[in-house]
């Protein structure tokens, strides 16, 4: 078994929404993507962000960040109406 397991991890990211707002994490397959971001990252050169991290695999380095809240998931940023305006525009 995995620790932490999706449902802890998806529960620590989303615990700053408040009441009525979205969910920054709704699946796994969210909370997987930005942990494997994270982990190219820190294979890039990055300093990992959380104590003992010596000798644990990149993956592992960016689940513990993510669990004890030294990376932020950001939501993606939904096209303004004028972006979404010239995309269309371009492909015309």
């Amino acid at each position: 078994m995995l620790h932490p397991s999706y449902t802890d991890l998806i529960n620590v990211v989303n615990k700053d929404i408040e009441p009525g707002e979205q969910p920054v994490v709704q699946s796994r397959y969210s909370i997987v993507i930005a942990a494997s971001k994270r982990a190219r990252q820190l294979i890039a050169g990055d300093d990992a962000m959380v104590a003992g991290a010596a000798g644990k695999k990149p993956l592992s380095i960016a689940i513990d960040e993510l669990y004890q809240q030294k990376v932020k998931i950001l939501p993606e940023e939904e096209p303004s109406a004028e972006e979404e305006l010239d995309t269309t525009e371009e492909q015309a």
